[in-house]
């Protein structure tokens, strides 16, 4: 497998080319510490996948567009495509995804897919850029998933972890029903600054967001103060998951874009949270991930 690294007196963070996916993260100054999951295949085997070209689940995964019929597995592909390397200095790395055979048959649109790393003490800037490069129109999703060592360290416990927020906040999350928006919500958190960790909060699936008032979430442990801080400005939907008791890991998702609604058609072009291009536009956002 091909992978690049980024470097610098702080910290040291490796991609792989097979998905553009961040498989290490480590704070080099104190303690060589490793952030990252190490995508133990018997209990989820991804370190930080991309979401593309859509985010979550289609019903019966397929979808519709312009009378013909495509089959979608949840997230879409670009995690498990290769992508080619367009530029590498010790701080950043840019990968680029093409449309192919193998995307066309499943996603009908010709597209560019631009995944850039930049290091700069620290944080990390994962940066995505989508191009147009058709004739018609490009309708897409995409979404972040990196997960994050839970505990970090080897005395701590997963309920030693809070999620945090810089001011208090209020909001409810989206409920899955077979990993389809329910169309039913529950209350999390009320004016609180603080989401304390326990596997029961994952028992219905991820904590899918929407309509949330803060643009970042810093994951610490109570015992240690280590953490992570991710930061998502301009992000409309953000999941916050792990896989089930014991694992020892979780995921804090910026998305633009979130899985249908049970009750949504198979129409691609109804799907909530499509993105829609234009030939020769572009669209690009970026989030972050600081090692505390």
């Amino acid at each position: 497998m091909t992978t690049y690294t980024l470097e610098n007196d702080q910290c040291r963070a490796t991609i792989n080319a097979h998905g553009a996916e961040l498989s290490s993260f480590i704070r080099k100054d104190l303690d060589n510490l490793e952030y990252i999951w190490e995508a133990d295949p018997a209990v989820w085997g991804r370190h930080a996948p991309v979401l593309f070209p859509i985010v979550g689940r289609l019903p019966n995964d397929t979808y519709t567009y312009q009378g013909q019929q495509y089959r979608l597995t949840q997230h879409g592909f670009a995690r498990d495509q290769e992508f080619t390397l367009i530029r590498q200095t010790p701080a950043e790395l840019v990968l680029e995804l093409r449309a192919n055979d193998a995307t066309r048959a499943l996603f009908p649109f010709e597209f560019s897919l631009l995944i850039s790393y930049r290091l700069a003490g620290p944080m990390l800037t994962i940066g995505w850029e989508v191009m147009n490069v058709g004739t018609g129109e490009l309708l897409f999703g995409i979404g972040a998933h990196p997960a994050f060592r839970c505990p970090l360290q080897p005395d701590e416990t997963f309920e030693d972890y809070d999620f945090m927020f810089d001011h208090p906040v209020t909001f409810e999350r989206y409920l899955l029903e077979g990993g389809l928006l329910s169309g039913q919500t529950e209350p999390v958190l009320q004016d609180e600054t603080t989401l304390p960790l326990r596997y029961e909060l994952f028992e219905q699936d991820a904590l899918v967001l929407k309509h949330f008032d803060f643009t970042h979430v810093t994951l610490r442990s109570r015992r240690s103060g280590r953490g992570v801080r991710v930061r998502f400005d301009g992000f409309p939907y953000l999941g916050l998951w792990t896989k089930g008791p014991g694992a020892q890991f979780v995921c804090i998702e910026p998305w633009q874009g979130i899985a249908s609604s049970v009750s949504d058609s198979s129409e691609l072009t109804d799907k909530e949270g499509m993105l829609t291009l234009q030939p020769g536009q572009e669209f690009a956002t970026s989030y972050s991930i600081t090692l505390e």
